[in-house]
């Protein structure tokens, strides 16, 4: 029996791909037209497929870090230390685009401190606040109109007045905040995320940019906020000053932002024709992630460089559930807790005590199957600020009746606050995983970058050990 061979004529495919006997010149063309089309896109599938196949192979050698911990803990400030350190480059790029985050912040300040002295009748009556007798933390609200202690609108003092005239002259700046807001989120608000916070989409610093660098298309909304805040210089420093804002602050009735002092005690500097945003202001700039943002860093880690991929994941409990799918495959998790927050409750929930939150937080992170083997480090975080509210008097068993009588001092507020974090950790580790612990500020970039290389070097060890090169 004849066998044929492929360049046989008997040959199937050979005979589906022979050209018809009456071809024509033109039909010819037109096919060898189709098999060179033919060929490109299939060397084009091989060179995606061999692509393909060598960033999962690198993707294998990479580091992938998430930050994780409750809004507001300084997830994203320590992100912007990271990129300080290895990418400074990039934050450059985006300096302008702080400009109208630290706008925002300051508009939003002076608003909140306008309508807390509405509230007050823009005066002090010397009463202090109830605190509300739950296991952990306070709710402080001004007193209603019909309260025998609230003082009344028909008695007005000559600092009211002076006050009142403050809320006049300011009110077009104040009213440009829901417009910034706008601006800086595109819209978008986020369900269970507390009252009238922003959030921003990952990316927006080169929207934000566009506008803050372009002569053609400059962005009038900051340039109208630049300039009333120039103009508005001394009012702000006025009501900032004012011995009634300071009372209340001092009372407890007015609580701002953590950021709010930085600002605006550099009001001068901020409001300034041409104002730069310095590095410190964008450290200490406020904004809200929303979703999962993703930063990628080459690190050099004695002679070898390894790419991070560095997650900043919004911390908001609407936003928890987006955090799930980049457990499978994470390397190791930065979880980052406010220890200063002692005396503040969630804005999505104002019965929770945001330490408790953290806690039980950090409980679901240890207890999480999926994470079992992934290297841990906790931040106990804003320190300074701890250090500050223990300055001032306030007593953290006020708030945490479980911290007893011990010393209202910092070591021992520290030491307590860790031992219990400690224990949730302890109670979740059958593996025997090492919990690499830090006292941090995270806006102290001296001190920061070097705990980051400290924890760059635990990582890159656990990395190699996990990968069986050590």
């Amino acid at each position: 029996m004849r066998t044929s061979s492929i360049r046989s004529q008997d040959d199937p495919l050979s005979l589906a791909i022979r050209p018809p006997p009456e071809e024509s010149d033109t039909d010819r063309h037109i096919r060898l037209q189709h098999e060179a089309e033919a060929r490109r896109i299939s060397e084009q599938i091989d060179e995606e497929l061999r692509f393909e196949r060598e960033k999962l192979k690198k993707s294998k050698t990479d580091v992938k870090l998430l930050l994780l911990g409750q809004a507001e803990s300084g997830k994203s400030t320590l992100q912007k230390q990271f990129q300080l350190m290895y990418s400074p480059a990039s934050l450059e790029s985006e300096r302008m685009s702080w400009r109208t985050v630290v706008y925002f912040n300051v508009v939003r300040s002076i608003k909140k401190i306008l309508t807390t002295l509405e509230a007050w009748d823009d005066i002090d009556d010397g009463t202090t606040p109830s605190i509300h007798s739950s296991q952990i933390g306070v709710a402080l609200s001004p007193p209603s109109p019909t309260s025998p202690s609230s003082p009344t609108a028909s008695s007005p003092t000559r600092g009211s007045t002076a006050i009142s005239d403050l809320r006049r002259r300011l009110l077009p700046l104040t009213n440009t905040e829901p417009q910034l807001a706008d601006r800086l989120s595109g819209g978008v608000s986020v369900s269970g995320s507390g009252k009238g916070e922003v959030y921003v989409r990952s990316g927006w610093q080169a929207r934000t940019i566009q506008k803050a660098l372009s002569v053609i298309d400059a962005d009038p909304l900051v340039d109208d906020v630049a300039r009333m805040l120039e103009q508005s210089r001394e009012d702000i420093r006025t009501l900032w000053e004012n011995q009634v804002v300071r009372a209340l602050m001092t009372s407890r009735k007015l609580k701002l932002d953590e950021w709010s002092e930085f600002f605006l005690n550099d009001i001068s500097r901020i409001s300034a024709r041409n104002y730069v945003p310095s590095t410190d202001d964008i450290l200490h700039a406020r904004i809200q992630t929303m979703g999962v943002a993703e930063h990628i860093f080459d690190v050099d880690i004695h002679g070898k460089t390894v790419t991070w991929h560095l997650f900043d994941v919004g911390g908001a409990r609407g936003q928890r559930h987006s955090w799930v799918p980049y457990f499978d495959d994470a390397n190791a998790i930065i979880f980052v807790s406010p220890i200063s927050a002692f005396d503040q409750y969630l804005e999505e929930d104002p019965r929770t005590n945001r330490i408790d939150d953290s806690l039980q937080l950090f409980t679901q992170i240890c207890s999480n199957q999926l994470l079992k083997r992934v290297h841990l480090v906790l931040f106990l975080n804003k320190t300074d600020i701890l250090r500050k509210k223990l300055e001032r008097g306030l007593s953290v068993s006020k708030y945490i009746l479980s911290y007893g009588d011990r010393p209202n001092e910092y070591e021992s507020v520290v030491q307590y606050f860790r031992a219990h974090f400690l224990q949730v950790h302890r109670r979740n580790n059958e593996n025997r995983r090492v919990l690499y612990t830090h006292m941090t500020n995270v806006v102290d970039t001296k001190a920061t970058q070097s705990i980051i290389g400290n924890v760059r070097d635990s990582i890159f060890r656990g990395y190699l050990q996990s990968a069986a090169l050590v």
